[in-house]
């Protein structure tokens, strides 16, 4: 507890931008993520009424379904472009600028949405839901990236895992005001969707106080002063010396500055089992059947004989139970490690789906069973916190390099995005053919990647990038090549993020 204190104390202005960094960063793309739901009625309705008023006569009922769902697909494409963008344009112009810049295009989104009933443009909201992705897209590739470079090594992984306890705090918040007594009433819903213009304008505001990453201004910007001073500003006075021969070392391998394209980086031997884990992690994520389980938890709270006024509170405990999981996970992940946190979130979250899939199976037959359906929902979403949620991001930030990581989040933001629209596509085709059994396929693709990563993932736990990279290595490379030193291993490349 006394080290804990001392920590707290030293490294204060990394915990400061930490939380800068959160509230502009992640904590939107949960909002979003979950705020859209409530006011889903209301906007319907008033698409309805606004095309009465200008044409007069109203609209088929599923021609208002198809407007409606576009409203709700068109952040996934905007948050697609984004993260196309984001890798070349923080390369060129550095994080910093960049996110001060997705903290404009964010309050301009908010703008739209407050002023679209004034308005009596549906349009509006069509627009700012269309900015709100690319936003998101930017801040989501952004966040991760700078958070895990201004770190040192042994909170390396404590502040990775922020990225997700400030993804399910902007869930979690979302479900609170969304609520008909806070702002999801039918006067209240434009102002609803513009709130999240607020953690913008707070980021716009309090960011330049903060300074770039430290090994931004050392390897980019090749200035070791300012390097330093950044140092003193996050992590305090004391012996640093250490971490900054890291940043040295990792800029010596950057010495040949040829550029590759994205494809090309695809393509790189030296990086092959780096995109091999990126790839599995993230498609696990975006598969391991959290969203099932939020699409089912109505079903299962209303066959639980939950009073209908009450469903909403009880699907929030299961949002807030995700937030504190996320927390614990970000207290856990420098002790046990991130491999064990993945390997056994995977293997937890796999045995939770097997015996959800025959509670639900048996709920018709035996009255008890739902009781055991809503446990069961409260312990994956526990698993999935603690597991998967907080170590993927910090497996994707520490297994690439400072040069390779534009590149590798570029990646990462195109399986995201595309995953979230493909699965918004096809998950209610799942649901519908298949039914409970339809976790059956996420159970099966949890015991895929446990595997995998049990027997391929590295530990990157307390160690330097260089020697994570020496790791990969190994796997890369074979045995008979694991004897290249620094001078005559394939030197890292400065890498364009085009395409």
């Amino acid at each position: 507890m006394a080290t804990f204190f001392s920590d707290l104390v030293q490294f204060r202005g990394l915990f400061q931008m930490i939380l800068v960094l959160g509230i502009g960063g992640s904590f939107p793309y949960g909002f979003h993520i979950s705020v859209i739901n409530y006011p889903s009625v209301h906007i319907r309705k008033f698409i309805n009424e606004t095309w009465i008023e200008r044409h007069g006569s109203p609209l088929h009922p599923e021609t208002i379904m198809l407007l409606w769902s576009f409203i709700v697909s068109v952040y996934g494409i905007g948050g697609f472009l984004g993260s196309l963008c984001c890798g070349y344009l923080t390369t060129k112009y550095r994080k910093k600028k960049c996110q001060m810049c997705t903290n404009l295009i964010m309050l301009v989104a908010a703008l739209f949405m407050a002023f679209s009933k004034t308005a009596k443009s549906f349009e509006m909201i069509l627009v700012g839901r269309f900015l709100y992705g690319i936003g998101t897209g930017f801040s989501l590739n952004i966040h991760p990236q700078y958070v895990g470079e201004i770190s040192p090594k042994k909170l390396r992984g404590f502040t990775n895992s922020t990225v997700a306890v400030f993804l399910t705090l902007g869930k979690l918040t979302g479900q609170v005001i969304g609520l008909r007594e806070i702002l999801g009433s039918e006067a209240l819903w434009p102002w609803l969707l513009a709130s999240s213009g607020l953690s913008a304008l707070v980021q716009l505001v309090t960011l330049p106080f903060f300074p770039d990453s430290p090994s931004y201004l050392l390897i980019q910007k090749g200035n070791e002063e300012a390097c330093r001073k950044a140092i003193r500003k996050l992590w305090g006075e004391g012996d640093h010396q250490a971490e900054i021969d890291d940043i040295m070392k990792e800029k010596a391998a950057m010495t040949s500055t040829k550029t590759l394209r994205v494809l090309e980086v695809i393509k790189e031997r030296s990086l092959r089992w780096q995109l091999y884990i990126l790839m599995t992690v993230m498609t696990t994520l975006q598969l391991c059947g959290i969203n099932a389980i939020y699409f089912y938890s109505f079903e299962v709270f209303h066959t639980a004989k939950f009073e209908e006024y009450l469903i909403p509170y009880a699907s929030l405990g299961v949002g807030l139970c995700e937030c504190l999981s996320s927390i614990l996970c970000s207290t856990l992940i420098d002790r046990f490690g991130r491999k064990v946190l993945l390997w056994g979130g995977y293997t937890l979250m796999c045995s939770v789906l097997a015996l959800l899939t025959m509670t639900l199976s048996l709920q018709h037959q035996f009255f008890w069973m739902h009781y055991f359906s809503v446990i069961l929902i409260f312990l994956f979403v526990i698993f999935y916190g603690i597991g998967p949620s907080g170590a993927t991001i910090s497996i994707m930030v520490e297994i690439f390099s400072q040069s390779f990581r534009p590149s590798a989040f570029l990646i990462v933001g195109c399986i995201n995005w595309m995953g979230l629209f493909v699965l918004g596509m096809i998950f209610p085709l799942i649901v519908d053919n298949l039914g409970p059994f339809c976790f059956l396929i996420f159970l099966g693709i949890l015991a895929l990647s446990a595997i995998f990563i049990y027997l391929y993932l590295p530990e990157t736990k307390g160690k330097s990038i260089m020697e994570i990279k020496a790791e990969f290595n190994k796997l890369n490379f074979g045995k008979k090549e694991t004897s290249f030193t620094e001078n005559n291993f394939p030197k890292e490349q400065l890498f364009c993020t085009k395409l």
